[in-house]
């Protein structure tokens, strides 16, 4: 086991034990102090994102990935505006979600509080170091963060900038620590911490999901891993359908929750797909369809099986004509990955359907799966968006990294 990391360990579980009391209003003091710091040290974040941009064109990165991992002035400020609005939500920790009374008298509750120490490994986009550290702080936990070689650089300084704003409000300096190894035995090392970390969330593709479920002995949350769909049903508006589908597949699809497979009901396709194809390859979208899609655009190249669960994370989408909506819910129940999933429809009884049948963390009636998301959900930001059904499901904000503790108050009741 790595030494440094374990000191790490160390210096995150102190920090907790103090962070597990502090006030709302001194977290949300160096939640402040963090999101003046980022703000000051643009210059400083940009020029280390820069070395780590021109490093990922020298490896080959797809244009995706580089989107991913690029960060302008812009997506600074937007950063530290959701360190701010994680200041502003309510603080869960302490909260009593439920008492009730026993016959005997016992008063017994309980009560959200911090999960203890938090690590979290991560792929690509360094917003996550920011968007971590300021819910793990406003939860009462310690982070220790790891974040993908390809934005060491960026990650680094963010994580530092981060730190020291929050040492500066009397915090111990465990509360925020970086990983700072590219070695990738130090990350199994991290997986195996079990005596110092009380949960580990992997955010990235398939390769870090089968590396952690092959060594981590600490709990999981599995995050990540958005093969989307949207189904465009026989009794969809169109025209809603067409910029839905748009806006799903390109308002950014380096990201999870970008539409990566269209299934498109039989009964409307050949009305719906010319103008759905025509908008999708003005904005350079390449479409691979199945054959009653190629009977429609014979242009399109012929889909594969493997891209039926494959998650471009690029402007790729593959196209599938369906005969009913239960081939629809048949194909997503066999590829999905029960991430995000939306039906676009003006039949109710069709929705309620789609809506009860579909497996996933989120699904949307009329609407892009783009919103899944820990800020359209109104939570400041998120850890990332678990996959799995055990603690948290869907964007994990603020409530989802605490758990709970039974208070139980008494008056000398005595257990014959």
């Amino acid at each position: 086991m790595n030494e440094k990391l374990l000191e790490q360990g160390r210096k995150a579980r102190e920090a907790a034990r103090f962070l597990s009391t502090a006030s709302t209003s001194l977290k949300n003091e160096a939640l402040i102090a963090m999101a003046r710091a980022l703000k000051e040290g643009s210059d400083e974040i940009l020029a280390a994102n820069a070395v780590d941009m021109e490093n990922g064109k020298k490896q080959g990165l797809t244009a995706a990935l580089l989107d991913r991992l690029l960060l302008t002035q812009q997506r600074i400020e937007d950063m530290a505006d959701g360190v701010e609005s994680v200041a502003s939500l309510p603080d869960p920790v302490g909260e009593v979600i439920k008492m009730w009374r026993r016959p005997n008298g016992l008063q017994v509750g309980r009560m959200r509080v911090p999960l203890g120490v938090v690590g979290i490994i991560y792929e690509s986009r360094p917003n996550v170091t920011a968007d971590a550290a300021s819910l793990c702080l406003k939860t009462g936990n310690a982070i220790i963060l790891r974040g993908g070689e390809e934005a060491i650089n960026s990650n680094r300084v963010i994580a530092r900038i981060c730190a020291e704003a929050v040492k500066s409000c009397n915090i111990p300096p465990g509360a925020i620590q970086f990983v700072d190894s590219e070695d990738r035995e130090v990350v199994v090392d991290l997986m195996r911490m079990s005596d110092y970390l009380d949960v580990l969330i992997p955010r990235g593709g398939p390769g870090l999901k089968k590396v952690v479920q092959d060594n981590a002995s600490v709990p999981v949350i599995m995050t990540g891993m958005g093969n989307c769909h949207t189904y465009v049903d026989e009794f969809a508006d169109l025209d809603m359908a067409v910029d839905i589908t748009i806006n799903a597949k390109t308002q950014r699809p380096s990201v999870c929750n970008a539409t990566e497979t269209l299934l498109v009901h039989e009964k409307i396709a050949a009305e719906f797909l010319p103008t759905a194809a025509a908008g999708l390859l003005e904005r350079g979208v390449e479409l691979r369809g199945c054959e009653k899609t190629r009977q429609i655009l014979p242009e399109i190249k012929a889909a594969a099986d493997e891209d039926w669960s494959t998650e471009y994370l690029d402007l790729i989408l593959a196209i599938r004509v369906v005969d009913s909506i239960e081939e629809a819910m048949s194909h997503i129940h066999q590829y999905g990955t029960g991430h995000t999933e939306a039906i676009i429809t003006r039949d109710y009884n069709n929705s309620r359907q789609f809506l009860a049948g579909v497996d996933a963390a989120a699904v949307f009636v009329n609407t892009s799966t783009r919103f899944t998301d820990g800020f359209q959900f109104g939570f400041g930001a998120e850890m990332g968006i678990s996959t799995q059904k055990l603690h948290a499901r869907g964007p994990m904000g603020l409530e989802e990294l605490t758990t709970i503790k039974f208070i139980i108050y008494g008056n000398g009741q005595l257990r014959s």
